[in-house]
């Protein structure tokens, strides 16, 4: 999908939020007018909200809520959210917060966004984080998360990682997973990500292959 609303979800340190950031920046370099909404409001250590001045510099319009990052629940966000629901003919990306609390805040917006008809929301796994190591405990966090926001998920993004120390074999190695995981939802695996750095080392071996940066807490390079 391209124009549209998709939303970013899993676990808490599966790296949705790096995977949500590629996707801004990809999409905008495409040509594309793009609106990234920080949903995270209740995890302060790597969020979207943290790159706001790079997103605008780049032209991408960054929606988050003033208590980002604190105890604050969901009534917290801003009215400038609803803005998205006139805007669906523009690439918008939504990172949700870890976890079905995190998923808590979407459900919020799961009418608007199911009446849009122009929404995806994709699933993020990484082998290598705990609680979601296993096909089975993935699949279960869906199906919490699902619960909590109200929205359906409509495909996988195997994001299994190690950050810097990632190498293809650990990409090679978690595809397994990936394809047990979708399984088990019932759900296409749209894509695999692997870094930059190895995509020569694996294009045409895994399908779908969706290079990213590795941000941690650094400026985009």
């Amino acid at each position: 999908m391209q124009n549209g609303i998709h939303i970013i979800c899993g676990h808490y340190g599966s790296g949705k939020t790096n995977f949500a950031l590629n996707l801004a920046f990809n999409a905008r370099k495409n040509g594309n007018n793009v609106t990234i909404v920080d949903l995270d409001i209740v995890n302060p250590y790597f969020r979207t909200a943290d790159y706001s001045k790079l997103l605008k510099d780049e032209g991408i319009r960054v929606i988050s809520p003033a208590s980002a990052g604190t105890t604050v629940d969901a009534p917290a966000l801003t009215a400038e959210m609803y803005s998205i629901f006139d805007k669906v003919d523009e690439y918008i990306i939504i990172d949700v917060g870890g976890d079905d609390v995190g998923a808590t805040a979407l459900g919020r917006f799961s009418k608007q966004i199911i009446n849009s008809g122009k929404y995806e929301m994709l699933f993020v796994i990484n082998k290598f984080r705990k609680l979601i190591s296993t096909p089975e405990e993935a699949a279960e966090l869906l199906r919490e998360i699902e619960s909590a926001g109200r929205v359906r998920a409509t495909g996988i993004v195997n994001n299994s990682h190690l950050s810097d120390l990632t190498t293809a074999d650990d990409i090679l190695s978690s595809m397994e997973y990936a394809e047990k995981t979708a399984e088990l939802t019932s759900l296409p695996l749209a894509a695999t990500t692997a870094p930059i750095k190895l995509e020569g080392e694996l294009r045409g071996r895994v399908p779908n292959l969706y290079p990213v940066n590795i941000i941690v807490r650094l400026p985009w390079n």
